[in-house]
């Protein structure tokens, strides 16, 4: 079953030294469990709207909350337990949160 996995980050919480996700990428790739993955600007973002017609187009993320989602990954897993345990080993998961969400049905 795929999943996105969308990292989130707390920048209010010291980072570790051992917090490079380049290990976590190795394993997982090996794995054959991460498909792709990317870093997302969390200070850049465009948010669009359709309100009776008009296009409204807003500048900026306005998450109500002090994690920022800085990146995702694609994630082929067995079962949700499976995902949990991916998304537990990511470097992150420690600064912030890992959110799953399995793909709708084919």
């Amino acid at each position: 079953m795929k999943y996105m996995m969308i990292v989130c980050y707390d920048p209010t919480i010291e980072q570790a030294a051992d917090d490079d996700p380049d290990p976590w990428f190795s394993e997982m790739e090996g794995r054959g469990i991460r498909i792709e993955g990317h870093p997302l600007n969390p200070d850049d973002a465009t948010t669009v709207r359709v309100r009776n017609g008009e296009v409204l187009v807003s500048d900026g993320p306005f998450a109500e909350t002090k994690e920022v989602m800085v990146g995702y990954d694609l994630l082929e897993c067995a079962n949700l337990d499976e995902a949990i345990e991916v998304a537990s080993k990511h470097p992150l998961a420690s600064h912030g949160a890992m959110e799953l969400r399995p793909f709708g049905a084919d």
